[in-house]
């Protein structure tokens, strides 16, 4: 028989929280830094945009590498700088950034980067500096700015880079230990300073080089498996950013020196969990005695924990929402799209259900379950308007993806360790083992077949592309799928658009689908409300020809094998019967 592959993510976790650490406040005194670059960036290359401008962060593709088996430190930079502007600056059109507020001028000027590390951590943090070629001298002005969520360094410049850059200020960024180095398990290899891919062993300057437990796999990454818990250290992390601004400077401007906290105005800024780690900042004394080497703090809705009633961690909120709110959005309506209802209802009435038998809600039909599961968030906190807005974060289950990654870092966890047994690891290297497991199960490369609807059917194209019809498998099949994750955002708007900026894959199948030289069978409802139905038609086009398309007339996105049963049955039959 035919075999296809199912990969399923590992069900939620019921395992006992450790508490949180309690806060204090730090002493630091000088830093080490390694791994120190200086570049220049100027003409088309420039500090604030790397030379994209309004118009180049706007674009909803990432800019394109030359080659993209090799890109260079210098693409890799630009694809940073655009994809972290998009993940927090409003850049629609009409919107009014760049025209009624903001900037993005461009702005030419030198970056220090390096390495620095919390006295006793086992893993650096990034620190890097931008020295625009108009600081005033005269007005020394540094800002301090730590990304927010598990942004990479360069996740608050639209924060404050665009407000202190073309204003003559210098601009000290730090990820605060929970950027977006990551080191694939496997293959040994991970980033190094200049973003390049290094090897552990090899390279000495990899930004991340873990242990990892014996189970691991996939990919380690530093927010969750750094074992250092960078949350407790947080303000220390603005303070070496800060430390290594004055050093910067020293060396841009030798003529000037020494630039030091006494002489030269600091005003550290972020948002979010960066609005909780500049507060955090203000609480460090940089060992002068009078804890003044900060001048400003300004934190924009930052995710703190004080004291008071009913007060809760970040932790408690992410880990309620990805259990009970599924089921409590059952109970409302007029909810925001994403998640697309139509699609979700049954995974979260089955989510109700599931609670429900495991003793934490109450109700013995959907409607009560739902009610009892939306009353808890409520009780828990949550207000309506913060329910609704959640609904997109349900949609892309990014409530249990924060939860895993605090749970990793505050119990400070290898890779491997998580005591849910939760990892990460990108969707083509799942599609990897995946594929190992269908040849061990199905030995005739003949009776395989690889399979993907929707998302899943830019991997199968993918994979397919890098596989031989007959040596390794009989056809594929492609059920309600897309030509390019840009396309979606064009196409479908606010859904793709968001879909766009978390994607650091962007499924171009109409590029790879012409590599394929098996039997391939394309289905598509007319009435698909979440990838267009000419999207279809479009990826169908770049087909090579012997490509079979077969439209579901009135078919929706994930329903064409229960609303058209027989057509979809005889459809398949008809692949399977070809490879006999």
């Amino acid at each position: 028989m035919a075999m296809t592959l199912s990969i399923a993510a590992p069900p939620a976790c019921a395992a006992k929280r450790k508490p949180l650490l309690s806060y204090r406040v730090y002493t630091v005194t000088d830093t080490d830094f390694r791994a120190e670059r200086v570049t220049e960036h100027r003409e088309s290359d420039d500090l604030l945009t790397a030379g994209l401008g309004l118009t180049g962060l706007r674009q909803l593709a990432p800019p394109a590498f030359a080659d993209p088996s090799a890109p260079t430190a210098a693409e890799l930079r630009r694809r940073a700088i655009w994809s972290n502007w998009r993940g927090i600056a409003d850049l629609a059109v009409g919107g009014g950034y760049g025209e009624v507020y903001g900037s993005t001028a461009t702005v030419p000027g030198r970056e220090f980067s390096a390495y620095a590390t919390v006295d006793g951590a086992k893993q650096p943090h990034r620190v890097l500096v931008q020295v625009p070629d108009g600081f005033d001298r005269k007005r020394r002005c540094v800002v301090i700015a730590p990304s927010s969520g598990s942004r990479g360094v360069y996740g608050a410049i639209s924060v404050a880079g665009a407000w202190a850059l073309p204003k003559g200020c210098a601009v000290a960024y730090t990820d605060k230990g929970t950027g977006t180095d990551y080191f694939d398990i496997a293959a040994r290899t991970g980033a190094r300073a200049d973003g390049m891919l290094g090897v552990a062993g090899r390279d000495e300057d990899l930004a991340f080089a873990p242990n990892v437990g014996e189970n691991a796999r996939g990919v380690a990454f530093k927010h969750a498996h750094s074992q250092d818990n960078p949350e407790a250290h947080w303000g220390v992390h603005v303070h070496q950013a800060a430390q290594y601004a004055l050093r910067a400077l020293d060396r841009a401007f030798p003529d000037a020196a020494p630039f030091t906290f006494a002489n030269t105005r600091t005003i550290a800024v972020g948002i979010s969990n960066g609005g909780g780690a500049v507060l955090r900042a203000a609480e460090v004394d940089d060992g002068r005695g009078d804890g003044r080497w900060l001048d400003a703090v300004v934190a924009g809705e930052p995710s703190v924990l004080v004291d008071g009633e009913g007060a809760r961690a970040l932790y408690d909120y992410s880990t309620d929402a990805a259990l009970f709110m599924p089921c409590a959005l059952l109970h409302m309506s007029d909810l925001p799209q994403p998640p697309l209802q139509a699609q979700a209802r049954a995974a979260w009435t089955e989510r109700c259900a599931t609670l429900r038998s495991i003793g934490l809600l109450e109700g013995d039909t959907a409607e009560a379950q739902a009610r009892n599961a939306y009353e808890r968030m409520r009780a828990g906190g949550w207000t309506d308007e913060a329910l609704r807005a959640g609904a997109l974060s349900v949609g892309f289950d990014l409530w249990r993806a924060v939860g895993v990654t605090y749970a990793s870092a505050y119990g400070r966890y290898a890779a491997g360790e998580h005591p849910c047994m939760f990892s990460y690891a990108t969707i083509n290297a799942d599609a990897a083992v995946g594929w190992s497991e269908l040849v061990r199960r199905q030995p005739d490369p003949r009776k395989r077949v690889i399979f993907g609807h929707s998302m899943g059917g830019g991997v199968a194209v993918e994979l397919a592309s890098r596989k031989h019809v007959g040596s390794d498998y009989g056809a594929l099949i492609l059920e309600s799928t897309f030509t390019s994750l840009p396309d979606i955002a064009k196409s479908v708007g606010f859904f793709g658009w968001v879909v766009s900026w978390f994607a650091t894959q962007h499924f171009d199948s109409v590029y790879k689908i012409g590599r394929i030289d098996a039997p391939i069978l394309m289905m598509h409802g007319t009435a698909d409300k979440t990838v267009p139905f000419a999207l279809g038609q479009a990826l169908y086009a770049a087909a090579p020809s012997g490509t079979r398309w077969v439209p579901f007339e009135g078919g929706s996105h994930s329903g064409l094998d229960r609303e058209q049963p027989d057509l979809y049955r005889n459809t398949v039959r008809t692949v399977i019967e070809r490879m006999k």
